[in-house]
């Protein structure tokens, strides 16, 4: 072959060489685009009943075929980045009232996917085999046999200043109970004590949550609604999420949970060993698939 023969056959063979690379960096531009669009990033708050969704909603959409990264947040920081594009979905958005502020700063740039719990309340709560208590009212003149002491939570919720500022005057118990703040983790470790051993205990508690799945307990009825009235979990999205997720969309719009469903989720998360979540949902899943094929069949 001669020299310009050469000449031309290297360089048709660069130019189709170049053609080819090019060509497959096309592609793996398309496959990379392909794989971002089923990314999706979901902000959790660290509440028993949203790690529990955000671990059942990883499990499912993986199933799917999506890549799910779960990131832990406070509140503020969630809004604010689900303002800003990132994270893509947060499923626990407690409106009109615990996160009022957050949704009249953020609401109109986001995207409200929609209710998926109606039952989000403040309580106080009993063991069931007090049969004489059933109402708040009839804490009135058994102080002596409760030790003056309703157990609380952490003094700055929610829930301590309603029962400190409102039902404990409301129901006329000011002089007779005292309500015992701590933790949330030292009244439950109380409730389990005194459950255990069958023994008299009024603690403050809230919807959802996985110690009505666990423990003997009951609501006291709050005839004057002093405890408030019941809130609604919002799912929401980052502006464009509808558009860019229409699948997931769908399925979260479908998303209910009773309170026993949502108890018996949170009961098998909370039990598990800490890096198990997923695990724990993946059973829950597993063992409810009526409950699953009703949003994600």
């Amino acid at each position: 072959m001669s020299h310009s023969r050469t000449r031309r056959f290297l360089a048709l063979l660069a130019a189709l060489a170049a053609t080819l690379s090019l060509a497959a960096g096309c592609g793996g531009r398309e496959a990379q685009t392909g794989q971002e669009a089923k990314q999706i990033n979901i902000g959790y708050i660290a509440w028993d009943e949203d790690i529990a969704v955000t671990y059942l909603y990883k499990e499912l959409l993986e199933r799917r075929g999506y890549k799910v990264n779960a990131t832990e947040l406070e509140a503020g920081p969630i809004y604010a980045g689900l303002a800003q594009g990132n994270p893509d979905l947060f499923l626990d958005a407690w409106l009109p009232s615990t996160h009022e502020d957050y949704w009249k700063q953020y609401g109109p740039q986001l995207e409200d996917l929609g209710i998926w719990y109606d039952q989000a309340t403040l309580n106080i709560a009993v063991p069931n085999y007090m049969t004489d208590v059933n109402s708040i009212a009839d804490l009135k003149g058994k102080g002596g046999e409760l030790g003056g002491v309703i157990t609380g939570i952490d003094p700055g919720a929610g829930l301590s200043r309603t029962t400190k500022d409102k039902a404990i005057p409301a129901y006329g118990l000011q002089g007779e109970y005292q309500l015992q703040t701590s933790s949330t983790t030292a009244m439950l470790a109380a409730l389990q004590k005194a459950t255990d051993e069958r023994k008299p205990i009024v603690v403050t508690l809230w919807h959802p949550h996985w110690a009505y799945a666990r423990f003997p307990i009951k609501d006291l009825q709050d005839p004057m609604g002093a405890m408030g009235a019941a809130e609604q979990i919002h799912a929401i999205g980052r502006k464009g999420f509808s558009q860019d997720f229409p699948e997931v969309t769908e399925m979260v719009k479908r998303f209910r949970l009773t309170d026993q469903q949502l108890a018996s989720l949170e009961n098998e998360i909370n039990s598990a060993a800490k890096g198990q979540e997923q695990a724990a949902a993946k059973k829950w899943a597993d063992a409810n698939p009526e409950v699953i094929n009703s949003f994600a069949g």
